[in-house]
């Protein structure tokens, strides 16, 4: 986990930084932009979940295939503790009050002060906590992934591919609240739009990978292969995942104690 950590967390900054620089790009390229040097100063913020999850995938690819690990179930693992850290990142935007949906005198309105109000709103004192919404759809999200996986057995890429549609299912309506300025297609927030799309190519995924290749991936699909054996693999070989069967099931013998002559666990 953590050799694929090594690609996928720095090609995730990466592509973060590049979706909102696309999706923004007013504020670096327009008018009273501050131009390349503005774009790449990635401490000033400025990242995007979509990109940084597509660049996370390729470097995940890439550090799979160098350590001769499939893809699909490595995003599997990971997609509960993926959806998970966005609850907690979402926190964020409360420390900076940004990011927030419309005025409402809810109970659990948040409380901004008026030199981070967006212009017409200065009157308002209380607004929608998308940051919260969308932290606690995001631990559902987690919960529900856990149980899916449990449930159903999951493989081949579809609890990845079940994360992405829930989240996206959440992030349209999210998204619909907030007032931030944002660049707009046909009247609707470009996230909006790449929600939409998004979600339903996972969707799609999940009904055609489940028709192809149902069930769960087999000890022997899991092992994969050693990197090294293919001349088109790099890697140092030592990566290959191994999967005994006797790790799966209790194979003691009748009537021997616990630790001898197999597995004991639960």
């Amino acid at each position: 986990m953590a050799d694929v950590a090594l690609w996928a967390v720095p090609f995730g900054i990466v592509g973060g930084r590049l979706y909102h620089v696309l999706t923004d790009n007013q504020l670096y390229f327009g008018p009273g932009g501050t131009g390349w040097a503005g774009a790449v100063q990635i401490w000033q913020g400025g990242l995007g979940i979509w990109g940084a999850v597509l660049g996370g995938a390729l470097g995940a690819w890439i550090g799979c295939r160098r350590r001769g690990i499939p893809l699909p179930p490595f995003g599997d693992a990971i997609a509960p503790g993926i959806v998970l850290a966005q609850a907690i990142g979402r926190f964020g935007n409360w420390f900076n009050q940004e990011l927030f949906g419309a005025p409402t005198d809810l109970p659990w309105g948040l409380q901004i002060d008026p030199v981070h109000r967006p212009a017409g709103y200065e009157a308002f004192e209380t607004f929608h906590p998308t940051f919260l919404y969308e932290a606690l759809w995001n631990l559902g999200v987690f919960f529900v992934l856990i149980w899916a996986d449990r449930r159903f057995r999951m493989g081949h890429g579809r609890v990845f591919a079940l994360y992405v549609a829930l989240y996206c299912a959440g992030r349209v309506w999210i998204e619909a609240l907030r007032i931030d300025p944002a660049n707009t297609v046909l009247g609707l927030r470009l996230n909006v739009w790449t929600a939409v799309l998004v979600g339903l190519g996972a969707v799609v995924y999940i009904a055609v990978s489940a028709r192809l290749r149902p069930g769960r991936e087999t000890p022997e699909e899991l092992q994969g292969h050693a990197p090294g054996s293919d001349p088109d693999d790099a890697g140092d070989g030592q990566g290959a995942i191994s999967v005994p069967a006797a790790e799966s099931r209790d194979e003691r013998p009748a009537g021997s104690p616990p630790g001898e002559g197999g597995s004991d666990r639960s």
